[in-house]
């Protein structure tokens, strides 16, 4: 059974026979497939379900849309995702290209099946962090989003590592105003010390 954990592996090549052998041993490996035979395909598939999880497998040499000419529309709508190129030797200088232009990384024709699998599982490690760090921002933007405009004012000058008091005269309210806005702000961020909110101030740019 596929690791559900996991990302799905897209797999886009032209050739039926290669792209048969390739979901096999994805699959025998336990990774989820999901295989298309050309760049559109894949293209029409996501347009229509929207932003995937997982990693992207090109052959470089395709019709009618090379894996390069992939890449380029898959980072035209905002995808992230880690992009492994399958690649013969002549190609290598676009795929160089491609890596420049934030491909993961490519194997060169004939590669070993442990070195691909073994190269598409750390792609989809990378894949999950990148997910795991996208939930992180999420959840610190709706910490920050749920403050209201005294609680932010409180907030930057509580990272600048201001003293209560100094706070309460830039803001002319009372210490204990203060105090109270300053509780709200670390329950809201769900931290404990100035440190804390500095860090996720920094965090979120």
């Amino acid at each position: 059974m596929p690791d559900t954990r996991q990302g799905t592996v897209h797999l886009v090549d032209d050739d039926a026979g290669v792209r048969d052998a390739l979901a096999f041993l994805m699959r025998s490996r336990g990774l989820d497939v999901r295989a298309f035979a050309s760049g559109p395909a894949l293209l029409e598939v996501l347009d229509r379900e929207g932003p995937p999880k997982g990693i992207f497998l090109l052959d470089v040499r395709m019709e009618p849309m090379s894996g390069t000419r992939l890449h380029d529309e898959l980072l035209a709508r905002g995808l992230r995702n880690p992009v492994l190129f399958l690649t013969g030797h002549g190609d290598i200088p676009m795929v160089v290209a491609a890596l420049k232009n934030g491909a993961f990384d490519f194997l060169e024709k004939p590669y070993s099946d442990n070195a691909l699998a073994d190269r598409v599982a750390q792609a989809l490690a990378v894949d999950a962090a990148m997910q795991a760090e996208g939930a992180q921002a999420a959840e610190r933007s709706a910490r920050l989003a749920s403050l209201t405009d005294r609680e932010r004012e409180v907030m930057a000058r509580v990272a600048a590592g201001k003293l209560n008091k100094i706070i309460a005269d830039e803001l002319g309210v009372s210490i204990r105003t203060v105090e109270v806005h300053r509780a709200r702000v670390f329950a809201k961020l769900g931290v404990r010390s100035a440190a804390e909110v500095a860090t996720l101030l920094a965090a979120k740019g």
